[in-house]
């Protein structure tokens, strides 16, 4: 069989599953994903021994260390999967909501009722995690799904897989409803993304050299989120400590990720007293800093910055500073060179706060906490599908209830148009 008969037929025997995924219950649905997370927490060593694999090979092809920190299935990336599961499995069920109704002057009564979308493919690099997590949104929110992960993480990904079609099939539902491309080769995705009549909706995750091969090559809509840079605002007001501490978080904690911290603001007021307080502490972190001149002028060991950095997704231990003269100086940075992910303001001034929540257009506005907190686990969704940097059908972390849309029902008394 060839590469594009075998996708076509999984394509179209998950397009058959995603009927009976409508149809589930929520307490079928539910009692499926907490069955899963007991497995992947009973069977931890298992997969870990799958992974280890990957990790062993991943690191003999010359993976950076930011790809080898996504591919690993440490106990702490297992143990928030697990605690992800069961939080997704206790959600209500968005499918069937009624999320308005209104009345006509004619009586009729007008509404809209949340469904699932259908099939959702999932394209993405190394996080096997990923597959738990896209999986158990895809099912809760009443859809099937199609996995094609990286062959980086392949043996990872099969592990979990067989660990919710092994589900399914104990609860007598059919295990179609999750399935993975088995091949690794990339023309699968070619051929993935030009079976519009089974597939629905696409979500790559990954860099961005991915990401633009999906949108660029598929005929069904496509999520997207290009990169994630991400900018800390250190106004003129802010609490200089707590500053210091979330910009140390953004940058180190895992330089590698898209809700990493790329390019710092600071207001020129405080400049002279922050800058050097703030450096000081991320060179002990081994952050090299690429400045501006004005924060040059102040701290000499930073390295000039080009205009090259200011547009950067570094994921590594690399930092853009810039001096800014106000906050609007700060808003019009981040417009002409934020990717629309996640943006934070540092201060203590209520204004000032507002100002920034209502000006900055991003997926994500935080104020006065690290750019790392831009997370679906982090803001209560369970897990997340993608981070959508387009506006539409969705914008910021996606949790379950993006992963469905809305038809209108309409409860008539006879009514006919005149």
């Amino acid at each position: 069989m060839s590469i594009r008969e075998e996708i076509f037929d999984l394509a179209r025997i998950t397009h058959e599953a995603a009927a009976e995924a409508a149809k589930l219950s929520m307490s079928v649905k539910s009692a499926i994903l907490t069955e899963v997370a007991r497995k992947i927490k009973t069977q931890k060593e298992k997969l870990q021994q799958e992974n280890l694999k990957d990790v062993k090979s991943g690191k003999e092809s010359g993976l950076s260390a930011a790809m080898i920190d996504r591919l690993t299935l440490s106990d702490k990336v297992i143990s928030q999967t697990v605690e992800g599961l069961e939080e997704i499995a206790a959600f209500p069920d968005p499918v069937g909501e009624i999320t308005g109704m209104w009345i006509r002057p004619n009586g009729m009564k007008v509404g809209k009722m949340r469904i699932p979308l259908g099939v959702i493919g999932i394209i993405y690099e190394s996080r096997p995690n990923v597959t738990a997590d896209a999986a158990a949104l895809c099912l809760k929110a009443g859809n099937a799904v199609i996995l094609r992960g990286g062959s980086e993480a392949f043996n990872s990904n099969l592990a979990i897989v067989k660990l919710f079609k092994e589900t399914l099939k104990e609860f007598g539902v059919n295990e179609d409803i999750v399935n993975l491309v088995h091949t690794t080769d990339r023309e699968a995705i070619l051929h993935l993304l030009k079976l519009e009549e089974f597939i629905d909706l696409i979500i790559p995750r990954g860099g961005e050299e991915l990401i633009r091969f999906v949108s660029e090559n598929s005929r069904i809509p496509v999520i997207k989120h290009y990169k994630g840079v991400c900018h800390l605002y250190v106004d003129e007001f802010a609490d200089q400590d707590m500053a210091v501490r979330i910009a140390i978080n953004g940058k180190t904690q895992r330089p590698g990720v898209c809700n990493a911290l790329e390019t710092m603001l600071v207001h020129k007021s405080i400049a002279r007293e922050f800058l050097p307080k703030v450096s000081s502490e991320l060179k002990k972190s081994g952050v090299i800093i690429r400045g501006c001149e004005e924060s040059r002028h102040i701290v000499e060991w930073m390295i000039p910055a080009t205009e090259d950095d200011w547009y950067a997704e570094y994921l590594d231990l690399i930092l853009a500073v810039k001096v800014v003269s106000s906050m609007d100086e700060a808003i019009m940075h981040i417009a002409k060179y934020g990717s629309l992910h996640t943006e934070a303001i540092v201060t203590k001034d209520y204004d000032a706060s507002q100002k920034f929540l209502r000006e900055v257009n991003s997926s994500t506005v935080i104020v006065n906490a690290s750019t790392r907190m831009s997370d679906g686990y982090v803001f209560g969704l369970g897990a997340e599908i993608g981070i959508s940097t387009t506006k539409i059908h969705a914008y910021g972390p996606m949790g379950v209830k993006d992963l469905t849309t809305t038809k209108f029902i309409v409860l008539g008394e006879g009514q006919i148009r005149e």
